[in-house]
């Protein structure tokens, strides 16, 4: 896994996921519902941690997930972000936006192509 670039930021969920699983089971249910609750609990720890609007976040993941990547431009990403000045020198718009996008991208690549 050291080796592949695109599994290095996936190695903790491998690991952690084989030594969970039972012998007797489905592996690629298990598997699944797995990734299905990491992916859904590491989303729940960012939209705490930024305050961002949850059903808005999750549209726009699962949007992301559908089309094969996060959409750095237009009003959806502004949707997700808690109301904020942009005018205003301390409102931190545009430094928050781009951490929310930063934090969203390093999900995405994290999760996407691990469960279908």
């Amino acid at each position: 896994m050291d080796a592949s670039p695109t599994l290095r930021n996936k190695r903790d969920l491998i690991e952690a996921f084989v030594e969970s699983v039972s012998a007797s089971g489905a592996i690629d249910e298990e598997w699944q519902e797995f990734i299905r609750a990491r992916r859904d609990a590491e989303l729940e720890a960012i939209i705490s941690a930024e305050g961002l609007r949850p059903a808005e976040t999750r549209a726009f993941v699962e949007a992301a997930f559908r089309d094969g990547a996060i959409r750095p431009t237009g009003t959806a990403i502004t949707h997700v972000l808690p109301p904020t000045s942009r005018f205003s020198a301390d409102g931190g718009h545009g430094e928050k936006k781009r951490r929310v996008l930063e934090m969203l991208r390093e999900f995405f690549e994290r999760f996407f192509g691990l469960a279908s």
